[in-house]
């Protein structure tokens, strides 16, 4: 094991108090998983959403949109929160959120109301996913939380359709509520709120959340969005060397560890995305296979790749953090290549399983060393950073592959 490893695993171990670690890891896979589930249950049943509300594919989209933007913005303020006011208090905000956004999508006969209830439901789920992964404390246990969101991520879709089809969309766009069930468990495992910690940064979280909403909104509006995120960048810049230790912690940016950790996440999420989106495409021009084969293929493949990870993540503390990283980027790239190249389903396939793996594979082992490369009382800032800017390649990642393949 690399000395940087070594200490970043032996630091993030030894932040977790005694009554989180023994909070069993498939309660916590239980409490963050359902959010990729959730986040993708709406992709085959656009129509059927747009038909139910009365307007148009486009408009329905927002339902989509909405929801990847509330769960960028919400995910470093529950980890805020999360700092100054505990782990339990955190937990139960995000249940509510999860329960009160769920009661909306499923009564609301309106749009924006709808979209109101997508809004708390991904604000619950970003809370469900940091504390999740605060409590993790080892990469072992974070490969497993991965590897989760990637089998479920893969199935979502399928999910989707299906309770669809069964029921309505309205309960496809409700499977989120299924985390509430590892809520009593996870709470008896917390802690009680710290005293809180000086005066809230509002600044510097709508900044933030000003530029999270710009590179989310890229896609769709292009010119108005990056205007938007240029210029709350600049003023974040600005903000954050008059407050160092604010809602976005200087020591953070400053760490080489933290910036190599969220870029390679960042780089492989955008892959990873842009793939999802592509792939589908690809193997349908290039291999004249029908859309049924398609999915289940590409579903087959992902969760192979997010098995794969279970395994990696166990492995990772061994390998050291170089390797760790070399060969995370090394596989990203072939399956970048194989996207380009083969004209093989078989290949294709094999691509987005690759690409599934080193992406859930980094975010198991890269937000480790992200959490370590920061003092202890901003550990679930730094968590919060990291998913944010991995929660970015779910944006960024759809706007490339329809730039690449989809046009």
């Amino acid at each position: 094991m690399s000395p940087t490893f070594r200490v970043a695993a032996t630091r993030l171990h030894s932040t977790v108090s005694e009554p989180s670690r023994s909070v069993p890891v498939l309660w916590l896979a239980l409490l963050a998983t359902p959010v990729a589930a959730a986040n993708n249950a709406a992709v085959l049943i656009l129509d059927d959403m747009s038909r139910s509300l009365g307007i148009t594919t486009a408009t329905g989209s927002w339902l989509v949109t909405v929801f990847a933007l509330a769960l960028a913005i919400a995910t470093p303020l529950i980890a805020t929160l999360l700092r100054r006011r505990g782990t339990r208090t955190a937990l139960w905000a995000s249940a509510a959120f999860v329960a009160v956004g769920t009661l909306l999508v499923a009564l609301s006969p309106w749009l924006p109301l709808t979209l109101v209830g997508r809004a708390a439901q991904a604000a619950g789920g970003a809370g469900m996913m940091a504390i999740a992964m605060n409590l993790a404390g080892t990469a072992r246990r974070m490969g497993v939380i991965s590897a989760g969101f990637g089998m479920l991520g893969a199935v979502g879709p399928l999910l989707g359709d299906r309770l669809t089809d069964a029921f309505s969309w309205r309960a496809a766009l409700s499977t989120l509520v299924v985390t509430l069930l590892a809520v009593p468990a996870v709470s008896r495992h917390t802690t009680q709120a710290p005293p809180a910690e000086g005066r809230f940064d509002a600044r510097g979280a709508v900044l933030l959340a000003l530029l999270s909403s710009g590179l989310v909104l890229l896609p769709s509006n292009p010119l108005p969005a990056l205007a938007v995120a240029a210029v709350s960048a600049v003023l974040l810049a600005t903000h954050i060397r008059h407050r160092p230790n604010g809602y976005v912690p200087a020591a953070a940016l400053r760490s080489r560890l933290f910036r190599s950790s969220v870029l390679t996440a960042l780089a492989l999420s955008v892959s990873y995305f842009t793939l999802l989106f592509a792939i589908p495409q690809l193997i349908t021009d290039r291999a004249d296979w029908s859309t049924g084969p398609v999915a289940v293929g590409q579903m087959t493949a992902m969760i192979a790749g997010s098995v794969l990870t279970l395994v990696f993540a166990a492995l990772a503390a061994r390998l050291g953090q170089t390797n760790v990283r070399a060969i995370l980027l090394t596989t990203g790239a072939l399956a970048a290549a194989a996207a380009v190249f083969a004209h093989s389903a078989i290949a294709l396939l094999a691509a987005i399983g690759l690409a599934v793996f080193s992406a859930t594979a980094a975010n198991a082992t890269q937000s480790m060393a992200a959490a370590s490369a920061v003092p202890d009382r901003q550990r679930p800032t730094s968590i919060g950073l990291f998913q944010l800017s991995y929660l970015m390649g779910g944006a960024l990642g759809p706007a490339f592959a329809t730039m690449l393949v989809l046009r």
